[in-house]
């Protein structure tokens, strides 16, 4: 007998549509809320609010993951089925989580914390010890018209060439990609490998990120601002002390090559067939 081909569903567009207008939406809060805290804050104090800054960014992720794992153990079709009728529990392997639960409540949650962004003044009384010619603001006075980023595209090559030629922050820029490679994986495939390796429900290993991962990340972001004041780093003891750090880290890291559990025996895979 002929196999009938389903229907496809369109449905994963307008995931497509919404995560594209979030990252839209989001983009702006980190280097316009950075040179905001620059031109309006003393100088000794910077690191401290973009330390605070940051960490509050990693809590995002962290109260994602403990909403992804209450949104798992609620069955996809919560509100239309009942739920005596399912016969299958968290842990089996054909249950499939309310995923679209937490694109609903967080979607809600940004929207309200986006409110009080309205009410921000557009200028602040600069303190007395401010640099001028320090800030973000007194460095575009300063540029030259033909200086400053045009819609055409000509101009847009011509500043993004500018930009990647000054060596210190094509470096950083090098840095920061590699590190994020690094992280983003991590965070991607550690719930899947928790899963597979130590037989881990789906909620339950994304409410174990979410309580041992994040928060130590986001502890060491505000530390580091603390320590930058308190030492009044420079650029260069800056870099200094996140080369220490970065390295440092990259050596402990190491430790994970020799976790792990022995591979399931996936007959063609692992072992033969015979």
């Amino acid at each position: 007998a002929g196999c009938e081909k389903e229907p496809s569903s369109y449905m994963w567009i307008y995931i497509l549509l919404g995560n594209m207008l979030r990252g839209i939406g989001e983009t702006p809060i980190t280097p316009l809320g950075i040179s905001y805290l620059d031109d309006f804050a003393k100088e000794e104090n910077v690191p401290v609010y973009v330390a605070c800054l940051h960490t509050i960014a990693m809590m995002g992720p962290m109260f994602g993951f403990l909403l992804g794992s209450l949104c798992a153990k609620l069955y996809v079709d919560i509100g239309f089925v009942d739920s005596g009728s399912i016969s299958i529990t968290p842990q089996d392997s054909r249950w499939v989580g309310a995923w679209w639960l937490g694109f609903l409540i967080g979607g809600a949650a940004s929207f309200l914390s986006a409110i009080p962004f309205c009410f921000l003044p557009k200028s602040l009384k600069k303190p007395d010890e401010t640099n001028k010619d320090k800030t973000s603001r007194g460095l575009l006075e300063n540029m030259g018209a033909c200086q400053l980023i045009c819609p055409f595209l000509s101009d847009f090559f011509t500043s993004l060439k500018k930009v990647l030629g000054n060596r210190m922050y094509f470096t950083f820029l090098c840095c920061s990609l590699l590190q994020f490679s690094g992280f983003i994986g991590f965070l991607t495939y550690k719930p899947k490998y928790m899963e597979q390796q130590y037989g881990q429900s789906t909620s339950k290993s994304n409410f174990l990120i979410g309580v041992t991962s994040l928060p130590p990340v986001g502890l060491g972001m505000f530390l580091g601002g603390l320590i930058m004041k308190k030492y009044k780093m420079g650029i260069i003891a800056a870099t200094k002390f996140s080369l220490a750090m970065s390295f440092l880290s990259y050596v402990i890291s190491l430790l994970h090559l020799f976790v792990g559990c022995d591979n399931y025996m996936v007959a063609g895979m692992t072992v033969s067939y015979e």
